[in-house]
C-alpha cells in the first residue's frame, strides 16, 4: 500500500512541475495566438471618421480656412474648434496619401521642375516642386534656402520615391541645377530653353491660389503638410491615381477620399 502512494504521490509532483512524461508530450498543443487587430487611425478621436475626412478634404480642395471649415460644419450640426480642424489636417493628409500611394500611377520621364515661394513662420521659404508630361504632380520640398543641396535634396527623394529616373529635365537657368544632374542624372537631357518651363509655372498659381486665404503658415511643419497634401488633390482630381476613375471629376476627389478612409 505504501508503495502504491509513494508512486501516486511522485507522479503528482511530476504533473505539477510540468514534466507530464512522454505519454501525454504527444497529445499537448500550443494554443494559437490571435493576431493583433489593426487599430484605426481613427480610434479615440470623438468625431466620426466621415466627419474627419469631410474636414481634410474640404481644407485641401477648396480656397478655405480652418474657422470656414468650422462654420460649414456648423451648418451641418458639428460643433468642431477651428484648432480641431487645424489638427485634424496636419495629423491625417499624410496618412491618406501614404493609404492611396499603392494606387498611384507611375510618373512620367519628362519632368518640369521649378521653385517658386511662400512664407511660413514669418519667413520666406523656397517651394521646389515637379510634374511629369502628364501634369501629375511628381514631389515637392519646402526649403529655407534655393541652393545646390535643397535642389540636390529634392531630386534624391523624388527619384526615391518614384523609383524612376528621367530622361529629360526641364528647369530654369539657375546654376544649381546643372551640377545636381551632372551629379545625379548624368544621362539625363537637362532643357533651359525660353517658355520651356511654362507647364510648371503655370501650376504654381494653382498653388498659390490655394494658399492665399490662409495669409502665411505659423509652422514649417504645417507648410510641407499642406503643400504636399494640395499635390495629392490635385492628382486624384486629375486622374493619377487608381481611384474613382469612373467618377466624374467634380466627384473623384470626394469618393476618392470615402474609399481611402477604409484604409487609414
Amino acid at each position: 500500500m505504501r508503495g502504491a502512494e509513494e508512486q501516486r504521490s511522485t507522479a503528482l509532483l511530476r504533473w505539477l512541475r510540468g514534466d507530464h512524461g512522454a505519454e501525454t508530450a504527444g497529445r499537448r498543443t500550443r494554443r494559437p495566438r490571435p493576431a493583433p487587430a489593426t487599430r484605426s487611425a481613427f480610434a479615440g478621436f470623438r468625431s466620426p471618421s466621415d466627419v474627419i475626412v469631410l474636414a481634410v478634404r474640404w481644407y485641401l480642395r477648396f480656397g478655405l480656412s480652418y474657422r470656414d471649415v468650422e462654420e460649414l460644419l456648423t451648418e451641418r450640426g458639428v460643433e468642431v474648434d477651428h484648432v480641431t480642424v487645424y489638427r485634424w489636417v496636419l495629423r491625417f493628409t499624410p496618412l491618406l496619401a501614404e493609404a492611396a500611394r499603392p494606387c498611384r500611377h507611375a510618373v512620367g520621364d519628362r519632368w518640369f521642375v521649378d521653385e517658386t515661394y511662400m512664407k511660413a513662420a514669418g519667413q520666406w521659404r523656397y517651394v521646389y516642386r515637379a510634374i511629369d508630361q502628364f501634369g501629375q504632380v511628381i514631389d515637392v520640398l519646402v526649403s529655407v534656402r534655393r541652393d545646390t543641396r535643397a535642389a540636390r535634396r529634392f531630386f534624391e527623394r523624388a527619384i526615391g520615391a518614384t523609383k524612376v529616373t528621367p530622361t529629360e529635365v526641364v528647369t530654369d537657368r539657375a546654376a544649381t541645377y546643372p551640377m545636381v544632374l551632372e551629379e545625379l542624372l548624368p544621362a539625363t537631357w537637362h532643357r533651359t530653353d525660353r517658355y520651356a518651363n511654362n507647364r510648371v509655372e503655370c501650376d504654381h498659381g494653382r498653388l498659390k491660389a490655394r494658399l492665399r486665404p490662409m495669409r502665411g503658415l505659423k509652422q514649417d511643419r504645417s507648410a510641407r503638410v499642406i503643400i504636399a497634401g494640395h499635390g495629392f488633390v490635385q492628382n486624384l482630381r486629375r486622374g493619377h491615381y487608381e481611384l474613382a476613375v469612373a467618377e466624374p471629376v467634380g466627384r473623384r476627389v470626394a469618393v476618392a477620399f470615402d474609399e481611402l478612409v477604409l484604409a487609414v
